[in-house]
């Protein structure tokens, strides 16, 4: 019986943070590289900016920024800390950037490790911190979405060049009573056989190694993004996975006070709140100033607005992530913020 009880813990996201480069780079200043400008760029996306890790900045670096500071509004020791994600598709280290975040951050009683699941990574994080927190092996997580989609741009390739920036954010959750449960509901979906819409590939270039065997050298192709491909499946996958959660947990739309999606396409934004007749002011946005950052896109703007006063404790999310793979998936949860 003790271990079934351990399985109704409630979930509480109580911390915030994010991180972003010190290089901005403005639609114009792209338009010095590629045949673009503001105004094309801006009326097909809603992006008007980027940031860009420079020399002296590392993806880490940022995901520590972001964590230390969830970390801080949380009110924790970083010594109680049981758990560290981070979803990220660009890692300093192929072999996992988490564990360098935990040394930095100092939680010498965290495991920590990478998750990839692209501009889902987030998402996918979160719902899989909240199954270690819920059975009562672990109390206390991080969940950190980061990336430098920067590194991984064809620069020369305007359809893809203005979409993406880098950037870091997190949340801090913990366990709670049932009765405070704040994570809702969520689901997850992937579907393999649309992969080759958005991609990052290794490259298929092989060497003797000795006679008669060869090796793959190491390296990946930039990002390979079918746009139209991506926006149907977004605009179509989106609204029903949203609808299927709000269902099934007996919500109405108008019961949600934000309406926080992966930061893709303003565009995209737009049609799913038309499609749940959500207001535009209860959709957060800050896709002008940043561009898409993939994993970072829902932590970074949760935070934005925990720290300038919308998002208030108690506030109903709804949430939705969507990406390569292709994999998207939605969350239901209430900001519940420190005590």
């Amino acid at each position: 019986m003790a271990g079934l009880s351990k399985l109704n813990n409630g979930i509480a996201v109580v911390g915030s943070g994010s991180a972003t480069p010190l290089q901005k780079l403005s639609n114009d200043q792209l338009g010095q590289r590629v045949e673009t400008n503001d105004s094309w760029i801006r009326s097909r996306t809603g992006i008007g900016a980027r940031r860009v890790i420079g020399p002296e900045e590392t993806l880490a670096g940022l995901a520590s920024k972001a964590a230390s500071d969830a970390l801080e509004m949380a009110g924790w020791d970083p010594k109680e800390l049981d758990l560290i994600i981070l979803a990220t598709s660009t890692p300093d280290d192929l072999f996992g950037s988490a564990p360098q975040i935990q040394a930095s951050l100092n939680a010498l009683n965290s495991v920590a490790f990478d998750l990839t699941a692209a501009c889902s990574g987030f998402l996918f994080g979160m719902v899989t911190a909240a199954q270690f927190l819920r059975s009562g092996a672990m109390r206390r997580a991080l969940v950190i979405g980061a990336d430098q989609l920067s590194s991984w741009v064809d620069w020369d390739d305007r359809r893809s060049c203005v979409l993406f920036g880098d950037g870091a954010g997190a949340v801090a959750m913990e366990t709670t009573s049932p009765d405070k449960d704040g994570l809702i509901g969520f689901k997850l979906r992937t579907d393999g056989s649309r992969g080759d819409s958005l991609n990052l590939p290794q490259k298929k270039e092989f060497s003797p190694l000795v006679p008669g065997i060869k090796h793959q050298k190491s390296g990946y192709s930039p990002i390979s993004m079918n746009g139209q491909e991506v926006y149907k499946f977004a605009v179509r996958e989106v609204p029903a996975i949203l609808q299927d959660l709000l269902n099934s947990n007996h919500i109405s739309p108008d019961s949600v006070d934000w309406l926080l999606l992966h930061q893709a396409n303003q565009r995209i934004l737009d049609a799913v709140a038309d499609r749940f007749q959500i207001p535009h002011e209860k959709v957060l946005s800050n896709l002008s100033f940043y561009g898409n950052t993939s994993a970072a896109t829902i932590p970074l703007m949760l935070d934005e607005a925990v720290v300038d006063g919308r998002v208030k404790p108690g506030d109903l999310i709804a949430s939705s992530g969507f990406g390569a793979g292709l994999s998207w998936g939605a969350a239901l949860f209430r900001w519940q913020g420190s005590d």
